[in-house]
């Protein structure tokens, strides 16, 4: 059967709880997801379906970013979340793959992520794009990936995730 990766719709949001409950230990990222829709921060959600059962789910919602005096289009990628029995086949891949093609096409410039550098660096991430913004979860996880060619120079910024992000446990 084939996988299709397509944008939310609405009848999907039990599903996408279901995924994310079951791929991480408690419901912070579930938690958080339906946070991010219910302030109106999600901007790109897109599920991994096959054959009509959600696979895979991933979320990028608006920050608040700023580097010098230019306000930069950016989002943040996160979470992402693949039923456990599912992982492993590239489907958490195919969705960060889509989600950031996505966001591209919507003139977006930077995205930001808080993740496992050896999982992230394979899509472009790094944490020295994301050092020159100030951020409560700057270090070796906090990774950054610009989508279009920039010329800001070495101006430093500041990233700001979506408030649901401050109900989360203290960054690593």
């Amino acid at each position: 059967m084939s996988l299709a990766v397509r944008p939310e719709a609405g009848g999907d949001r039990e599903a996408i709880r279901a995924v994310h409950l079951a791929a991480f230990p408690t419901s912070a990222e579930a938690d958080l997801v339906e946070r991010l829709h219910s302030d109106l921060d999600s901007e790109i959600s897109l599920v991994a379906d096959q054959a009509g059962e959600i696979l895979g789910h991933v979320v990028l919602s608006r920050m608040a970013v700023t580097r010098g005096s230019h306000v930069v289009r950016a989002l943040g990628l996160g979470p992402v979340a693949v039923l456990p029995g599912a992982q492993g086949g590239g489907i958490g891949s195919e969705l960060i793959r889509s989600a950031l093609a996505i966001a591209g096409s919507l003139g977006e410039e930077l995205v930001f992520v808080l993740g496992d550098p050896d999982y992230y660096t394979r899509f472009g991430f790094s944490a020295s794009a994301a050092e020159p913004f100030a951020s409560p979860y700057a270090g070796p996880f906090f990774m950054a990936l610009w989508l279009r060619p920039t010329d800001f120079g070495p101006a430093a910024g500041r990233a700001e995730y979506a408030l649901a992000f401050a109900a989360l446990e203290t960054p690593r």
